[in-house]
């Protein structure tokens, strides 16, 4: 168990420094990632005038918590491996004794760990320009927040590096990444919050692994009500599920993979 550790630490340990020389290039992909801060001026402007069952303050905090979500939960794998089936890279890795899932999750952990300094400083800005937004969260809606996100992570991570097995098949799988966008977007919640959905489209909605990586923690910090127990265990089924299927491609994969590519 302390060797595993030891390794897990060198691993991160490594790519953080690696993410440290793209410190510049960080501000910009924090800041990519401020969508939920414009969706925030629709929405609280559209509050005032609107009858959506939220206050003005109400959409400030969901999208802050969004915001905050999605800076824990972004993930890129999917170009990553592409790139390295693509170019014969995936090679050097297949040859060490690790899992070439690990160097993608220590790259994933390392840039969280360089980019949260940006996230603070956006947070403090936030609250400065929106002052009456401020609040603390309960302790337990922070503690839950914290895991939801993670384990959001965790989901997105394995859903886009299993459409990343494609790869094997075809030199666009990237370009699957964008139709599973365009459903992330309207269906996660952060666009909008699900609760301003009608309920027929909502319970819909629920059923499929979106809300889930963004809505449900977002809404446990603000402290929306949300049903906990169903969703940790969507979180935990779905990741079952396409784990099952990332390590099935795998195997079928790696039958299909040369030196050259796929």
């Amino acid at each position: 168990m302390k060797k595993a550790i030891k390794k897990a630490l060198t691993l991160l340990s490594v790519y953080y420094a690696y993410m440290l020389e793209y410190r510049s290039e960080l501000i910009l992909w924090v800041l990519a990632g401020s969508l939920p801060m414009i969706m925030m001026g629709i929405w609280v402007q559209a509050a005032e005038s609107g009858k959506f069952g939220f206050q003005p303050v109400d959409f400030a905090r969901y999208f802050f918590a969004v915001f905050l979500t999605k800076q824990i939960s972004v993930v890129w794998v999917i170009y990553d491996f592409e790139k390295e089936i693509l170019e014969g890279k995936l090679s050097l890795k297949l040859l060490q004794p690790l899992d070439p899932i690990w160097h993608h999750l220590g790259s994933h952990l390392g840039e969280r760990v360089a980019r949260m300094p940006f996230v603070l400083l956006l947070s403090t800005f936030f609250f400065v320009l929106y002052p009456q937004a401020f609040w603390f969260p309960d302790i337990g809606n922070l503690c839950l927040f914290i895991l939801a996100a993670i384990m959001a992570f965790a989901l997105r991570f394995i859903i886009q590096y299993t459409v990343a097995m494609l790869a094997f098949w075809t030199e666009r799988a990237a370009a699957l990444e964008n139709l599973w966008m365009l459903c992330f977007l309207f269906l996660s919640g952060l666009i909008a919050p699900l609760d301003v959905f009608p309920e027929n489209i909502r319970n819909i909605v629920m059923l499929t692994p979106f809300p889930y990586m963004i809505n449900f923690p977002a809404s446990i910090l603000v402290g929306l009500p949300v049903n906990l127990t169903r969703g940790f265990l969507s979180i935990i089924g779905w990741f079952l599920v396409f784990l099952g299927a990332n390590r099935f491609l795998w195997r079928k994969g790696l039958k299909r993979y040369s030196g050259m590519g796929a």
